[in-house]
């Protein structure tokens, strides 16, 4: 009997943009990166995208392109695991085929995406406002399609892949906001940030630190900007926090009596996505 896979609890380390993996599955609506198989698998090219229609977890478009839905209700307690099975079924598909996360039997022996993909690739993310690289470029563009289109682009939260930084994404919602993936252990990173809370220097471009979660094993912290501010706005501002964080990242003392307050705090406002 196969054994069941094992819970994993950073899924996507060991890839290229582990942080930005994270944020695709966790906290971009609408995103595309690309990937490449190794040899042993095909070395195939590869469409990773946040979400595909229909509830498919990959697809094997009709122009040959194979997509990979990183979001989504997965069959394993080990995502990559799940994600790398429904990239090797869609790869083995016919064009115009979708597959659905019910039809993958994910199991011990089931490779992982570590094992699948060149990690050589870099995982460079384009964020987009729609969804029309869901469609064939060949296609017929019907009035239904576009409908369909339309109406999942309305749904969407706006959000940009913020410059100069890794893994920071600003978002517009009731109002703006960035959440930044780190890779850093969990620890240092809420130390790190409350060194900076207390001397008052956690803010951003105006906005203040509002708190953290944890997705996928990382930490991704969150601001909440002054109203309107755009993401452009913040290309300089993030720089500049980011020296601040890694200045702050660097201390081993212990934190003080301020800073142990300042983490008290954090930590309490803490959730954890899976």
């Amino acid at each position: 009997m196969a054994k069941t896979a094992e819970f994993v609890l950073r899924p996507f380390e060991g890839l290229p943009g582990e942080a930005d993996w994270v944020s695709m599955r966790e906290i971009v609506p609408s995103a595309t990166a690309p990937a490449r198989t190794v040899d042993t698998h095909g070395g195939r090219d590869v469409v990773v995208a946040t979400v595909l229609p229909g509830g498919w977890s990959a697809l094997h478009r009709e122009d040959g392109t194979v997509l990979l839905a990183v979001q989504g209700v997965l069959s394993a307690d080990d995502v990559s695991r799940s994600l790398a099975a429904a990239l090797l079924a869609a790869i083995e598909a016919e064009p115009g085929t979708g597959i659905l996360p019910e039809q993958l039997d994910v199991t011990s022996d089931t490779p992982r995406l570590q094992d699948v993909l060149d990690v050589s690739v870099p995982f460079e993310v384009t964020v987009h406002e729609g969804y029309d690289y869901w469609i064939d470029s060949s296609a017929e563009m019907t009035a239904e399609i576009k409908e369909g289109l339309e109406e999942a682009a309305e749904q969407t939260i706006p959000t940009v892949k913020v410059e100069g930084v890794e893994s920071a994404y600003w978002c517009r919602m009731s109002r703006e906001f960035l959440r930044w993936a780190r890779t850093e252990d969990e620890d240092r990173v809420v130390d790190a940030i409350a060194r900076l809370h207390a001397k008052r220097e956690s803010g951003l471009a105006g906005g203040k630190f509002l708190g953290m979660f944890r997705a996928c094993g990382l930490v991704v912290p969150v601001w909440e900007l002054p109203r309107g501010t755009e993401a452009a706005e913040l290309t300089e501002p993030v720089q500049d926090l980011s020296r601040r964080f890694e200045a702050a990242l660097s201390v081993d003392e212990p934190l003080d009596a301020n800073e142990r307050r300042a983490r008290a705090g954090i930590v309490s406002r803490q959730v954890t996505l899976r």
